[in-house]
């Protein structure tokens, strides 16, 4: 997978898993005077060694670790980073405490089968996170919710940049299985008055109109009532992996009914129905 760091600001760096194409997961690292705090890990560990490797090369330690969400698209690649102090949610806590679906993944990412063999595995948290905390002079941690539970994202304030990370997709479609479509759009509402600059989980840097994009899209899917006939035109026309409106559609009108399965549209994706 092609990868590069890229400078946002003075100490603030994005890796683009694709040049920001959209198919593979970004990443981040913001330089501190003490050491580097990595924002997500990309998908697996061979995909993280160019990262850390570029990293090497500020001859810093990488200090910390900050998970925007549990999925394997931001935690796969976290043994790279063996020292660093792993932040995350209690839910990521929770669900990196389990065994690694690696048959789910390897059908999720063919391309990538080979890398999730019985042997596979990613850290676990050290550090949960549970309130906005000041982590670095320039790094703050935020929570958030609704692409999943609960998931967070890192601000760098004096930088006008925030690492949207599993919040936040640019030119390709989010994915709510496992979250809540209403509630991930009011939090992306709150979210684009961060600041000017933001790095989706996927695609490239992007600004407040990505995120407020992100948000109709997710609107259009509760509205839809089940319905993916329902959903409108818009930006989203022209995103990749459209074929995730049944998803999110069919999980928000499950949510409103009271029903928190997972959507049988998920289940058919990693043939478990």
């Amino acid at each position: 997978m092609a990868g590069e760091l890229f400078e946002l600001a003075p100490g603030v760096y994005t890796w683009l898993g694709d040049e920001g194409q959209g198919e593979a997961p970004n990443a981040g690292a913001v330089v501190d005077a003490d050491g580097i705090t990595v924002i997500d890990t990309l998908l697996t560990p061979s995909d993280a060694a160019p990262f850390a490797e570029a990293l090497a090369g500020f001859d810093l330690p990488v200090r910390r670790l900050v998970l925007t969400g549990s999925h394997v698209d931001r935690t796969g690649g976290s043994t790279a980073f063996p020292f660093a102090a792993v932040y995350g949610t209690a839910q990521t806590s929770a669900l990196l405490e389990q065994p690694p679906n690696v048959a789910g993944y390897r059908v999720l990412y063919p391309q990538h089968a080979a890398q999730f063999d019985d042997g596979f595995a990613t850290r676990r948290v050290t550090h949960i996170v549970d309130a906005p905390v000041q982590l670095t002079p320039a790094v703050a941690v935020l929570p958030t919710a609704g692409q999943a539970a609960e998931n967070l994202v890192v601000l760098v304030e004096g930088a006008g940049v925030w690492f949207g990370g599993a919040m936040v997709f640019a030119g390709t479609t989010p994915l709510a299985f496992d979250g809540d479509p209403a509630r991930w759009a009011d939090e992306l509402d709150r979210l684009a008055e961060l600041g000017p600059t933001v790095v989706p989980g996927f695609g490239p840097v992007a600004g407040p109109d990505t995120v407020a994009e992100d948000a109709t899209y997710l609107r259009a899917c509760v509205d839809a009532a089940g319905d993916i006939g329902r959903i409108p035109p818009g930006p989203w026309d022209d995103w990749t992996d459209r074929d995730r409106d049944e998803v999110n559609v069919e999980r928000a009108a499950m949510l409103a009914s009271g029903n928190t399965a997972p959507p049988p549209s998920m289940l058919r994706r990693l043939g478990m129905s």
